[in-house]
């Protein structure tokens, strides 16, 4: 396996399948359909804010993201909504996505979403991928790491207490968890 930091552009629509295929259960209420959210992800996917990990053969195996001041892997706002999604869609989107926004920090580097291939789960690739964040988050000079769960997700949560995270504080949504599919999201912090 080799893991890299950046998004290569021959893998652009293969990341952008991969992450909803990973988030679309939580987004779909919001930015689908389907290929709507796709022309989304694929516009405003950020490549300097991703690390891919490719088997030997240069199959994309899983990504992670990560967020800073400057961006994130998929971020986006009003102007890139509207162009997918017209002015009316947009500006229901953009109020329902800031209510789940979260912060950037100084303190502590913010990762921001892993997705790892259905067919390569369970076989180092989300850990590879982590330890590559950790990496990238030295590099920037940060000794933290920090990333958000959520309850519907215990696979990642158990991977993230394995590799060392700790629980910060739990956050329920409330009647959110009618739009977005998940109760709940837990904070977990790994010094690196």
């Amino acid at each position: 396996m080799k893991v890299t930091t950046g998004i290569p552009a021959a893998n652009r629509a293969e990341v952008a399948a991969l992450y909803w295929e990973a988030f679309g259960e939580k987004l779909g209420f919001v930015m689908g359909p389907k290929y709507r959210a796709l022309t989304f992800i694929g516009n405003v996917m950020r490549s300097d804010h991703g690390i891919c990990a490719h088997d030997d053969n240069g199959r994309l195996l899983g990504v992670a993201g990560f967020k800073t001041a400057q961006g994130a892997l998929v971020g986006g706002g009003f102007s890139d909504l509207r162009m997918v999604y017209g002015v009316v869609g947009a500006s229901i989107r953009i109020l329902i996505l800031a209510l789940l926004e979260r912060d950037v920090e100084n303190q502590r580097f913010l990762m921001d979403g892993i997705f790892v291939a259905p067919e390569a789960r369970g076989q180092g690739v989300g850990t590879a991928l982590l330890r590559a964040v950790y990496a990238e988050a030295r590099s920037r000079g940060y000794r933290q790491v920090r990333l958000d769960v959520i309850d519907t997700n215990p696979r990642a949560r158990a991977l993230y207490l394995h590799e060392g995270f700790v629980e910060q504080r739990t956050r329920s949504i409330g009647m959110l968890r009618l739009i977005f599919r998940f109760n709940a999201s837990t904070t977990m912090v790994r010094d690196v």
